[in-house]
């Protein structure tokens, strides 16, 4: 079975790394009381990972666009075909809505995004308490939503390695 390039694996198994390190780190630095010093770096390098899972994700879509993913075993029935499909573009939606999501976040809770530490990100919105309560709230449900993916994903791949045997999980470990 034909097996995914060196590019698109390698950006598949950064991407998850930094999501996960990100998603760890949006649940330990949201369970700090009060505004510590502490509490700031992390929201920091949380913005940080999210700018960069945002770059990323966007080399990887470039990058599957141009060029066709291997093909899936000619025994895999048409609605498992369907459904990966539709988890995949799940997926691809929730790498820019969520960084996405924390930018106008942070922006309408009056907390400008500065990348790295150096490079400040445009402010394309004024704070808005209004709309802060929002965001929080669709930051959230994303995260919980890319949670629910991203387990669908693994369980499924899971499923092709041990249950069907046929190569799926294969066609992106190195």
């Amino acid at each position: 079975m034909e097996k995914y390039t060196k590019t698109p694996m390698a950006l598949h198994w950064l991407i998850a790394l930094l999501i996960i390190a990100a998603f760890a780190l949006g649940v330990t630095m949201v369970d700090i009381p009060g505004l510590t010093p502490t509490k700031l770096k992390y929201f920091s390098w949380h913005k940080w990972l999210g700018v960069t899972v945002l770059a990323l994700a966007a080399m990887r879509l470039l990058w599957r666009l141009t060029h066709a993913a291997p093909a899936l075993p000619m025994s895999m029935p048409s609605w498992q075909v369907k459904i990966s499909s539709l988890l995949h573009g799940l997926l691809y939606v929730l790498m820019f809505a969520i960084p996405v999501s924390g930018y106008f976040y942070s922006l309408a809770a009056g907390v400008p995004v500065t990348y790295l530490g150096v490079l400040p990100l445009p402010v394309l919105i004024e704070p808005n308490p209004e709309l802060k309560v929002v965001l929080k709230a669709v930051h959230y449900w994303l995260n919980m939503s890319l949670l629910a993916a991203v387990a669908v994903h693994m369980a499924a791949a899971l499923k092709h390695q041990f249950i069907d045997r046929d190569g799926v999980l294969k066609r992106m470990l190195p």
